[in-house]
């Protein structure tokens, strides 16, 4: 079974705190989605959210950098096997995209990859991911919208 972690920018004023909220709102097709919320802004990482998370997080307990990926507020899940959705606000999604922006990825490979051979295929994969990354939170920064995410099956 494939695993994605997807991301999606909420107006502040749209967000509820309701997990029943979040699950209709990871449920709703595309352009529900993007009806409701008068934006279409979203990411979605594929199985190697967690290496993505390792690439930014690293020895950081918090702080921008720890949010990119697997950050956030949890909010149980309505269906108790499923992993809590993580919401950033308005203010952490402007300092994560002030950290993606001030940040190279290549320092950031060399610091994951230090102890371990580098490896092209998983470093193209997660350059994609960085730059796909950093369009998104900068986008949503610039709406200054939450950030709303979900680990999907």
């Amino acid at each position: 079974m494939s695993l994605y972690f997807h991301l999606r920018a909420v107006p502040p004023p749209a967000l509820r705190n309701s997990a029943t909220w979040f699950q209709r709102l990871f449920e709703d097709d595309w352009d529900t989605v993007r009806r409701r919320l008068d934006r279409h802004l979203e990411e979605m990482l594929d199985q190697r959210c967690a290496d993505q998370h390792a690439l930014y997080a690293g020895q950081a307990q918090d702080g921008p950098q720890a949010d990119v990926v697997l950050g956030g507020r949890p909010v149980t899940h309505p269906v108790p096997e499923h992993p809590p959705f993580l919401i950033l606000t308005a203010a952490q999604v402007t300092r994560v995209a002030d950290y993606l922006g001030s940040t190279g990825f290549e320092t950031l490979w060399r610091t994951l990859r230090a102890t371990a051979p580098p490896d092209p295929e998983v470093h193209a994969i997660l350059a994609a991911a960085h730059r796909d990354l950093t369009a998104f939170y900068t986008r949503t920064a610039e709406y200054g919208d939450a950030v709303v995410k979900c680990l999907l099956r």
